[in-house]
């Protein structure tokens, strides 16, 4: 795990330094409290921060109001580490935002088990945010998870000037499904049709079920020279996609209408807009037959 740590005077840092590195953990050292900010505002800062009370420019406390002001995906779990051991003092941390206050010198034993109580809370969090942010029945990300990585993803094309694609993928005729064998049928063809999405997905593309029988996926880095060719794949890896049905003896097939969009085409930046062209080319796919992909044209 990944630790900043943020102390003015070069010899007290080199020490938290080694001792943390001793400790397993990887150090990002920060100079003065300036330094330490810039660092927890980039894209993916440590989550386990220890400041010093006492720096230039912006010190251990007022960095502490100035995170519990932010709204941020990822909690940041904060140890003041100071030689102020009145009462009145570590209250003031306390309320600025810090969640833990070690007194200077420090004892090795008592910042190490300390740091493994951040730990704890960090993992429980991670925990708790990764159900929250899965479909129950096929592992997927669940729409508003997926909403929130495809907005970071657009950021980053927008920014790089690279390109993105997305595929909305409505499975053909699943309410034949389950009328003829019935939900858990159905929920089973949900899931195996999820594990073929994200077999079609490079470890850093991004699947989400998007509603009832839709799914949704993200493609960075995917213009409109390549989507054509991955959504003609995805449709026939679907087609592909046998579902065994042990109580009725047989395994069936599905196959899926597909809309897609490339955020080339729809430069705005807004999901939303990006959603409703892939959304609108999968009606076209619907009404010319099924089981084929049709890319969305700007007006």
């Amino acid at each position: 795990m990944q630790v900043l740590i943020a102390d003015d005077d070069a010899l007290s840092r080199r020490v938290l330094h080694d001792v943390l590195v001793d400790w397993g953990y990887q150090v990002i050292a920060a100079k003065n409290g300036n330094e330490a900010w810039n660092i927890m505002q980039q894209d993916h800062p440590p989550n386990l921060v220890i400041l010093d009370w006492m720096m230039p420019g912006l010190d251990g406390v007022d960095i502490c109001a100035m995170v519990r002001q932010q709204v941020k995906p990822r909690y940041t779990y904060i140890i003041l580490l100071t030689s102020r051991n009145r009462p009145e003092d570590i209250v003031q941390g306390l309320e600025a935002g810090a969640d833990d206050y070690i007194v200077k010198p420090f004892n090795p034993d008592e910042l190490k088990y300390r740091l493994k109580i951040g730990e704890r809370i960090i993992d429980l969090e991670e925990r708790i945010l990764g159900l929250a942010r899965i479909d129950y029945l096929t592992g997927l990300l669940n729409r508003r998870a997926f909403m929130e990585k495809l907005e970071i993803e657009i950021n980053r094309s927008l920014r790089e000037g690279t390109g993105l694609g997305i595929i909305i993928a409505d499975i053909d005729y699943f309410k034949t499904i389950n009328d003829s064998y019935g939900h858990l049928a159905g929920d089973r063809v949900l899931q195996n049709v999820a594990r073929c999405l994200q077999k079609s997905c490079r470890r850093y593309d991004f699947a989400g079920r998007y509603g009832g029988e839709e799914f949704i996926l993200g493609f960075p880095g995917v213009g409109k020279n390549r989507i054509q060719s991955i959504a003609d794949r995805v449709c026939m890896d679907i087609s592909q996609c046998y579902t065994e049905l042990p109580q009725h003896g047989q395994l069936i097939s599905v196959t899926a209408s597909l809309g897609v969009a490339c955020l080339e085409d729809y430069p705005s930046g807004n999901p939303d807009h990006l959603i409703s062209a892939a959304d609108d080319a999968l009606y076209v796919a619907k009404k010319k037959g099924r089981n084929q992909v049709v890319i969305a044209k700007p007006e």
